[in-house]
Parts: structure tokens; C-alpha cells; sequence
């Protein structure tokens, strides 16, 4: 399914400050890490962004069907062409990927925190959703505009996520036997499209 069918919308605003209240973004602590993940200093975000250095993040995709649908204890789980991933675009006032489409979840981790405390944080505020997750594993992912260390995790879901943070502001699903023609039809964050759509498309039998 191509975007034109939307679940309701969120706020989208362009003030640079939705989600985060009166805090400001730009002054969040980020790790900087090495190519192995290890911390190597601590910037504020601004920072990181403008010096594109490598941090980590957490990329969850969003399966619709029951929150037990997938067996944590049971490794990857398999999934057909029909099954429907939730895809998502950011908002305008992102500070990076403005206003493209994205397969997952996630973002930057706190200093500090868990990779599966960060992916769960991160599911929560951007689509209100509270679900077991299953680790695909660790990812790497460079290019200009950013430089990334993170971990793959998948989840299900059977209702309409909720923006809690208006980081999303509009919501779809795509069949699994599609995305290839879905990412080729819409801009898409391209970090979520070379490490998760892979990894997606490798869950199919």
C-alpha cells in the first residue's frame, strides 16, 4: 500500500521544540562513540549534528497484529508478503530527514542508556506503543548528514499508533512484499531504508 491512506495526523510544528517542552533539544547530552560503539566523549546534540559525529540509535519497526504475535525467547521471527509494516513521516522541525517517510521508530540514545530501554522510550513517546521487542541486531550507517552505531528491533502492534511527542505527523502501513516499491515511491529517511529494509525483507521466508 503506497501513502494516500493515513491514520489521523498528529501536531506537526516547526518551532524546533515539540516534544521536548521547554527544554531545549540542541543542549540534550549525545554520546560520541568509535566504530565499535565504545564512548569516546559526550557533546550536546547541536553539536553532534553539526559535526556530524557518530552516536548511537535505535531503529524499531512496527508489525500490525497482536502484541504477542512474535515469541521474544523464540529468536527473529518469520513474516509473509501481507504482513503490514508501520511507517511513519517526521515532522518539519526534525533535525534531520525533515518531512520524509520512515520504516521505524527510534532515535538517539541517552547517555548512558540500554539499547533496549533507548528502542522502548523511543517506541513510546513516537507512537505510544508498549510492546515486547525482538533484537535483530547491531547496524552501522554513514553519510553526510549523519554517522550512526545502532540496533534493528521489531515489534507488533494491532491499534493506530499515537504521536505522544509530534515527531510523527502522519501514519500508514505497507505490505512487506511491497516495500521495495513503497521506498522507491516516496522520499524515506535513508538510514531507516539501508538497515532496516533489509532486514525486514530478510524475514521473509
Amino acid at each position: 500500500m503506497l501513502p494516500g491512506r493515513n491514520w489521523p495526523e498528529g501536531t506537526d510544528r516547526d518551532d524546533g521544540t515539540a516534544g521536548h517542552g521547554a527544554v531545549d533539544p540542541g543542549a540534550e547530552p549525545v554520546e560520541v562513540v568509535d566504530e565499535g560503539g565504545t564512548v569516546t566523549d559526550v557533546v550536546p546534540r547541536r553539536l553532534m549534528r553539526a559535526g556530524n559525529l557518530r552516536h548511537r540509535c535505535t531503529y524499531v519497526a512496527v508489525v500490525v497484529g497482536p502484541s504477542d504475535l512474535f515469541d521474544p525467547g523464540a529468536g527473529p521471527p518469520s513474516l509473509g508478503p501481507d504482513a503490514e509494516v508501520v511507517v511513519h513521516q517526521r515532522a518539519a522541525w526534525k533535525d534531520t530527514f525533515a518531512s520524509h517517510w520512515d520504516l521505524a521508530f527510534g532515535g538517539v540514545c541517552g547517555v548512558g542508556e540500554p539499547w533496549v530501554a533507548a528502542a522502548e522510550r523511543e517506541l513510546a513517546e513516537e507512537a505510544g506503543i508498549m510492546s515486547p521487542l525482538i533484537d535483530l541486531g547491531p547496524c552501522r550507517y554513514e553519510d553526510r548528514a549523519t554517522r550512526i552505531v545502532g540496533r534493528i528491533f521489531v515489534t507488533a502492534w494491532p491499534d493506530e499508533p499515537v504521536s505522544n511527542d509530534g515527531e510523527a505527523v502522519a501514519f500508514d502501513r505497507v505490505r512487506l512484499g511491497e516495500l521495495g516499491r513503497w521506498l522507491a515511491s516516496v522520499p524515506v529517511c535513508p538510514d531507516s531504508a539501508a538497515v532496516v529494509g533489509p532486514r525486514l525483507l530478510a524475514l521473509l521466508p
